[in-house]
């Protein structure tokens, strides 16, 4: 494994008021980089002052959008530990991602290590008010000075750190959600099941939309028959229709979250059903309009757990709950934020001490 030099900055910011983050706003003193080439590999793995990147106009991933990213996060728990959630499980996903767009993968153990040593030295940046986190950004890019459409030859990896509130203005107050039937997100095969960035620029549009009508994200439906659920914006999605809880199967246009895997291992340690599988927009409107749908939430690192309240299709809105958070809903944010925070004791065995 690699050394990683460090030189450490000799002037630290100003910290922002952790009570007043939101997300993504903020970024700590340093971050981490390495570079790929074809001849060395992956090479001068190092931790730096945070500063802007000096990158070429004809940088490949300018022009032909070679760039993958994670999300994850740093918890500072009541008892003084840290904790990382699942990071390895992260970077597999990482290296899946890079395989379809064609850039090298990264050394899993490696890169986890490369996120202890960058959370230990920004360490002070870790929010300790109710529900805050360090927001962990892991992100590999092209870098081949060069206008042409090929693989790039040359890579950065990078890690940013930024200390973060609700993902969501609402906090844990049920979102509404407008079932996007124009644009599409992702068909199979193509690069739906990555984390590259292509896949939220395409999704913007639908996204501006949904806001001036007064909707936090698009619910998308398939890219062919226009008429299953695949995900929201920026979460998997869950309904629970007559006690049994449906999730959207992984079909490769879906993004295989790494909280939807920990909310479906919870839920069934509890003994419930959940299934994943095709779910259309004609049977959710039934359970909807019959009452058979009892709850609706998204799950992601970002968000945790969102829940859903309302949903519009084609011009009708479908109040879930009464508008409220679920009681099963309620019971999943406890205890998968519990695991996270140290609060409740990790079965599972997902979180990582620094």
């Amino acid at each position: 494994m690699q050394e990683i030099k460090i030189a450490k900055t000799t002037q630290k910011k100003q910290k922002p008021d952790y009570t007043k983050l939101g997300f993504g706003n903020y970024f700590t003193d340093h971050m981490f980089l390495m570079n790929y080439s074809v001849e060395k590999g992956w090479y001068d793995p190092r931790i730096v002052p945070y500063a802007p990147l000096e990158i070429d106009p004809a940088s490949m991933v300018f022009h032909y959008a070679q760039e993958i990213f994670e999300g994850m996060k740093a918890y500072m728990g009541e008892d003084g530990n840290v904790r990382l959630f699942r990071p390895s499980d992260n970077f597999k996903r990482l290296n899946t991602s890079a395989e379809r767009l064609c850039i090298p993968s990264v050394d899993v153990d490696f890169a986890v290590d490369a996120i202890k040593q960058l959370v230990k030295i920004d360490a002070d940046w870790i929010p300790t008010a109710p529900d805050t986190s360090l927001y962990i950004r892991p992100f590999v890019f092209a870098t081949d000075v060069h206008v042409g459409v090929h693989a790039s030859h040359t890579y950065l990896f990078v890690i940013i750190l930024s200390p973060v509130g609700a993902y969501y203005a609402e906090g844990l107050a049920p979102v509404r959600i407008m079932i996007e039937s124009e644009d599409v997100r992702a068909v199979r095969g193509g690069s739906g099941a990555t984390k590259a960035g292509a896949n939220y620029a395409i999704s913007l549009r639908a996204g501006e939309r949904a806001a001036k009508l007064g909707f936090s994200q698009v619910l998308w439906l398939d890219g062919v028959e226009r008429k299953y659920i695949e995900e929201v914006g920026a979460m998997n999605v869950f309904f629970k229709i007559n006690g049994e809880i449906v999730t959207p199967s992984l079909v490769g246009s879906i993004l295989p979250g790494i909280t939807r895997d920990s909310c479906i291992q919870v839920l069934r340690s509890w003994g419930l059903t959940v299934t994943e599988r095709r779910l259309s927009i004609d049977e959710l409107v039934e359970a909807s309009e019959n009452g058979t749908l009892e709850e609706a939430f998204g799950s992601g690192t970002a968000a945790v757990i969102s829940p859903i309240g309302l949903v519009s299709y084609a011009g009708k809105e479908h109040t879930i709950c009464n508008g409220k958070i679920g009681s099963l809903t309620q019971k999943l944010y406890n205890e998968l934020t519990g695991i996270q925070w140290g609060r409740n004791a990790d079965s599972f065995g997902w979180t990582v001490k620094l």
